[in-house]
This record gives C-alpha cells, sequence and structure tokens, in this order.
C-alpha cells in the first residue's frame, strides 16, 4: 500500500496541471480576443510615452 500513497501526489498534480492547461487555452482568443488585444495595446503604449525616448549610447 505505500506505493499507493507514494504515486496520489503526482497523479493529483498531473491532473491539476493537466485542467490549468485546458483552462488556458479553453480561455485564449474568442469574443472578447480583439478587446483584450486592444487593451494590451494602449497599455503598453502608454508605457512607452510614459518612459520617453531611450537615450542614444555613442559608439566607440
Amino acid at each position: 500500500m505505500d506505493y499507493v500513497s507514494a504515486l496520489i501526489p503526482p497523479v493529483f498534480m498531473a491532473v491539476a496541471f493537466t485542467a490549468l492547461i485546458v483552462t488556458m487555452v479553453k480561455s485564449q482568443g474568442g469574443a472578447n480576443k480583439s478587446k483584450e488585444d486592444a487593451a494590451v495595446d494602449a497599455a503598453l503604449a502608454a508605457h512607452s510615452e510614459a518612459e520617453g525616448p531611450a537615450p542614444e549610447r555613442e559608439t566607440a
């Protein structure tokens, strides 16, 4: 019976990991994909505007 108690945690973790990956794949895309992409693009644009232009480095 020791082998059963030794196998339970890895089997549980494998099932939980598989469920996590399936959930992540199913939540990608769909009707809200363009809305999510637009939100990310807006956040990146705001971040790059806040930083300003990158300083130019001199090459030796």
